[in-house]
C-alpha cells in the first residue's frame, strides 16, 4: 500500500503544479507535453489525476483518527 500511496501523492503534485501553472499564467503544462488538453496522453494524465484525488479521500480519515488519538 505504501507504494500506492507514493505514487497517488505523486501525480497529486504533478496535478497541483499543473493547476497553479493555469491559476497563474494560464499554461497547461501537460497539454503542452502531450500535444493539447483532448490528445490522448493527457487525457490519461488528467484521468490518471482525478483517480488519485478520489483515493487519496481515504487519507482524511487516517488524519481524523490520529487526531483523535492525540487529543486524548
Amino acid at each position: 500500500m505504501k507504494t500506492i500511496n507514493t505514487i497517488a501523492l505523486l501525480l497529486l503534485i504533478i496535478g497541483g503544479i499543473n493547476w497553479l501553472l493555469i491559476g497563474l499564467f494560464q499554461y497547461d503544462l501537460v497539454a503542452s507535453i502531450f500535444g493539447g488538453q483532448t490528445s490522448a496522453g493527457a487525457r490519461v494524465i488528467y484521468t490518471l489525476v482525478g483517480v488519485c484525488a478520489l483515493y487519496s479521500i481515504k487519507f482524511f480519515g487516517d488524519v481524523t483518527e490520529d487526531h483523535r488519538s492525540s487529543a486524548r
